[in-house]
């Protein structure tokens, strides 16, 4: 697997281990997806090397993708678990974003888009759905589950601005 995570330790939290992962689903209410485990237990949340995701529609950011900065991880101030401000459910209320499940990343506009795991849809034994929120609100499936996600992503939004 390639290094998802550049060097800088942007939004990394505490090492992950069992109790960690136990508190986090408990605060959030919801089953992580087993992908998203796997990455948080070699860096628990952090910036990433590889932040654009193609689309088959447009976005407020580009006609045909989206970037994302920073994976959150679990636990400490960056959390999705968190409730000072940064985790997810604070983002959906204070960004309105629908109540479908949780968010995973830091985006480059602040609050105004943003990429979670939806649980609408999701089985007891499967893993959730990854959709884009744009302005509107509206969910936009963008990938099967977490893991299938993290292998759409490529370049940084430098190298795409430089290749035009």
């Amino acid at each position: 697997m390639i290094e998802p995570f550049a060097r800088e330790d942007m939004f990394t939290g505490p090492a992950v281990d069992d109790a960690l992962i136990s508190k986090a689903e408990e605060r959030l209410g919801y089953r992580l997806p087993s992908s998203y485990l796997d990455i948080l237990r070699r860096m628990n949340g952090g910036l990433l090397r590889r932040r654009l995701c193609p689309t088959s529609f447009p976005t407020s950011w580009a006609d045909d993708h989206f970037e994302v900065r920073s994976l959150l991880g679990i636990g400490g101030d960056h959390g999705i678990d968190s409730s000072g401000g940064h985790g997810s459910r604070d983002l959906i209320s204070e960004w309105e974003y629908p109540d479908i499940g949780i968010v995973l990343f830091d985006m480059p506009s602040g609050g105004h888009d943003a990429v979670m795991l939806d649980y609408r849809d999701c089985g007891s034994g499967d893993e959730p759905a990854v959709v884009y929120i744009d302005e509107d609100r509206v969910p936009r499936r963008v990938a099967r589950d977490f893991g299938e996600f993290l292998g759409l992503l490529g370049g940084q939004e430098s190298d795409v601005e430089s290749n035009e």
